[in-house]
């Protein structure tokens, strides 16, 4: 209490704040270091969420399989990276290790490059164009006009980012209105139906 504090500039909790020292170390130290207490309902909306995510997850999962199958054979998407399809590199060892699919997220490729990745994510409709990942609702992302903005296409494939490449993180939305999003959302950037 009576030592100076390196992470905080050298001060004394004593020396600085006197009688209000104790609470200024627990609530500067304490509260950086191990985090604040929930509040009741956040406490309830956590546990919830845990109890509920393996039957979230079969749900991600089933309509996951569902799109990543439906894009891998549209003549609009040049590929598909999701190791629950047979084609992909990986697919026996995801199939050992992840028996329910390896998951919601994948990426896949959309003909066109940049421009047409740009447009679609500007196209979708159900869908929700944002940055993170997780969510229940099918979220979207074009790294090459969003977060990887300021490199040129050389430098994107260099980093494993095609122009081309659009993230998915795939909800629980009934699968026909993700595929239906996906499919005018396509016609819109590529300027071509599906064959």
């Amino acid at each position: 209490m009576t030592e100076p504090v390196a992470s905080y500039g050298g001060l004394s909790w004593w020396g600085n704040f006197g009688e209000y020292g104790f609470l200024t170390k627990l609530r500067s130290e304490q509260l950086r270091d191990i985090g604040g207490a929930l509040a009741p309902q956040s406490a309830f909306t956590l546990i919830q969420g845990v109890e509920t995510l393996p039957q979230r997850m079969d749900a991600h999962v089933g309509n996951t399989r569902v799109v990543a199958e439906w894009l891998d054979h549209d003549s609009r998407v040049d590929y598909v990276r999701w190791a629950g399809l047979e084609g992909h590199p990986h697919h026996d060892r995801a199939a050992k290790y992840l028996p329910a699919g390896p998951g919601a997220v994948f990426a896949f490729g959309i003909d066109g490059g940049r421009e047409a990745g740009q447009r679609f994510v500007e196209s979708v409709q159900v869908a929700s164009h944002v940055a993170n990942i997780g969510d229940v609702r099918t979220l979207v992302i074009h790294p090459g006009s969003t977060t990887h903005r300021q490199l040129s296409d050389e430098q994107l494939r260099g980093a494993g980012v095609g122009p081309e490449l659009i993230r998915i993180s795939v909800g629980l939305e009934d699968a026909e209105d993700i595929l239906w999003d996906l499919d005018q959302a396509l016609t819109l950037a590529t300027g071509k139906a599906r064959s």
